[in-house]
């Protein structure tokens, strides 16, 4: 697919492009984390405008609990009524989150309102442009996709506590046809040291191995898409999830990559009919330590069987 350089356009929806399919998707995506209380975070939404429903919410969750209706804070709306006159540059959803673009494809307030379980005022800079998809075999097919990284810094409030947060994170922006019966084994990974060295990869598992099907190398501020590279695990042999994670890569313009990570702590989502066993992850990358995610994706039925195995 030829990538489409994100614009201020793509800062609002764009309902008026993707006709009237049933399975016509935007998502917004942000995440954040808290190092040193191995906590994670995710604001996640999911249009749908030929059905008028948002979906998504928010996650806040650390290394004591990795079921979603025990982590510190689970908000997964199915289908919320989404009001037509919502404009995305500057909305405050039903499901409790709030978007204000501060600056076109760059700057962004978040906002989360849940009363005394959950607030949030935070900003994501980025720290990079948004960079596009370009690669059709990759999880998101065809669908126009970009992600970027960016500094998030400002402060939640869980139950009562402040907690500031002041980390590099990940968002995502997609917009296509996303039925609910496409999912495919498949993971998301993200890394960074600072603004400046950070890295993403999509992989689809193969016979011959977990395989990059996409993504990027961001070193000494510069960002080169990956062309090729995989990824190595661990698993638990009760659990099956994730215990030590090794990616190995290079770009587009030959640099190499070495990034091996160990999760602190994990939730697992239930995305329809697949399942995210979705880790945060402390990284040695390329020999500095570095903070992100492993979204390991999975097929319910083909998780469920594997499960009941190693019963």
């Amino acid at each position: 697919m030829a990538a489409h350089s994100f614009t201020p356009r793509d800062d609002q929806f764009h309902f008026d492009e993707m006709g009237d399919d049933w399975w016509a998707t935007e998502t917004a995506w942000f995440s954040f984390h808290h190092p040193e209380r191995k906590l994670g975070g995710w604001f996640y939404n999911m249009f749908r405008p030929n059905i008028g429903t948002v979906a998504g919410g928010a996650w806040v969750w650390d290394d004591r609990a990795h079921l979603p209706w025990e982590i510190l804070y689970s908000a997964n709306y199915t289908a919320l009524q989404l009001p037509g006159s919502e404009d995305l540059r500057d909305c405050h959803l039903p499901n409790g989150v709030s978007i204000k673009v501060l600056a076109p494809c760059q700057r962004y307030a978040l906002g989360y309102q849940d009363g005394e379980r959950l607030q949030a005022n935070l900003i994501f800079d980025g720290v990079m442009p948004p960079e596009p998809l370009t690669a059709v075999g990759s999880t998101f097919g065809s669908a126009h996709h970009f992600d970027q990284f960016g500094r998030v810094h400002g402060e939640i409030v869980l139950h009562g506590e402040r907690i500031a947060i002041d980390c590099i994170g990940m968002r995502d922006r997609t917009w296509g046809r996303r039925p609910e019966d496409r999912p495919r084994q498949a993971a998301y990974v993200t890394g960074a040291a600072d603004a400046g060295h950070g890295f993403l990869a999509v992989t689809n598992v193969k016979p011959e191995g977990d395989l990059v099907s996409y993504g990027f190398l961001r070193r000494d501020g510069e960002t080169c898409s990956l062309a090729g590279g995989e990824r190595i695990l661990e698993r638990d042999p009760k659990e099956h999830w994730i215990t030590r994670i090794t990616i190995k890569a290079h770009d587009a313009r030959g640099r190499e990559m070495k990034a091996v990570g160990v999760p602190v702590s994990r939730v697992i989502l239930n995305r329809h009919t697949f399942i995210d066993v979705n880790s945060l992850i402390r990284w040695d990358l390329d020999g500095v330590t570095a903070y992100g995610e492993d979204q390991d994706m999975w097929p319910v039925h083909r998780w469920a069987r594997l499960k009941r195995e190693r019963a």
